[in-house]
């Protein structure tokens, strides 16, 4: 499970605005610009425990989120291109013959790739409306 500690911000309906709290390990940390890209880094998440404004809590993200995450945001457009480009490739060849069968190839995987990008849109969306995907507060600490 990542940890981060944070201060709520504002909570409504079940959720809660967390602003993280950066550790002093972070400081020192070369990715700390990847974790905490901003000065005030804020997250949207569960608020089970009924935390509320200015309390202290312990935020859990589980860590099979980020391998979904990974997969959806570079596997998908990745399969799709080359996926796409193969398929170009085969039906150029059949159907057109050996002369510009590349460009059949690239102009397939470059479509295939722009569809992946409308689906992952869909699919962030869709995601975005459910509590299944968020980090949630487990603790409350002050």
């Amino acid at each position: 499970m990542i940890e981060e500690e944070g201060i709520v911000v504002e909570t409504a309906s079940g959720n809660a605005k967390v602003e993280i709290v950066h550790k002093s390990a972070c400081e020192s940390c070369s990715a700390a610009g990847v974790c905490h890209p901003a000065d005030d880094s804020y997250m949207d998440v569960v608020n089970p425990l009924g935390a509320v404004k200015g309390q202290k809590v312990k935020v859990v993200v589980a860590p099979q989120i980020y391998l979904k995450a990974a997969i959806v945001l570079y596997g998908v457009p990745v399969t799709s291109l080359i996926g796409g480009a193969i398929v170009g490739k085969i039906l150029a060849l059949r159907y057109v013959g050996e002369a510009n069968s590349d460009l059949w190839a690239f102009l397939a995987g470059a479509v295939c790739l722009v569809f992946s990008f409308f689906f992952i849109k869909w699919y962030n969306t869709r995601v975005e409306k459910t509590q299944k995907y968020k980090p949630e507060i487990v603790e409350i600490l002050a």
